[in-house]
């Protein structure tokens, strides 16, 4: 099985939630000891390898995981809303931890 090399978080830092975005990927960074990795506005990348639109357009911000084989894959594009219909961190969190244990084969 291929093992996880880094965090990719494409995002933008005029975008309203760049903020908690980023802080998603530091914390899972600490958390996993995966190396992490931000780039702004690769749309390209996203293109490619993150969730677009029914036009092939793509969205910020997304974040992917890519392997030591260099396979990229996509851990989450949207942020969950809560009942308050606000972003939740912590779901957020959550299903990215699963989705990387889940890549990992475990």
């Amino acid at each position: 099985m291929v093992k996880p090399k880094k965090l990719i978080l494409v995002t933008a830092t005029h975008h309203p939630l760049h903020g908690l975005w980023s802080k998603l990927v530091d914390e899972i960074a600490g958390e996993t000891g995966l190396d992490k990795e931000v780039r702004y506005e690769d749309y390209l990348l996203l293109t490619e390898y993150g969730d677009t639109d029914e036009y092939g357009m793509a969205w910020l911000p997304q974040l992917l995981l890519e392997f030591e084989d260099g396979s990229i894959r996509l851990l989450l594009s949207r942020l969950p809303l809560n009942e308050a219909l606000e972003p939740d961190y912590d779901k957020a969190k959550e299903i990215v931890l699963d989705k990387i244990r889940e890549l990992e084969g475990g």
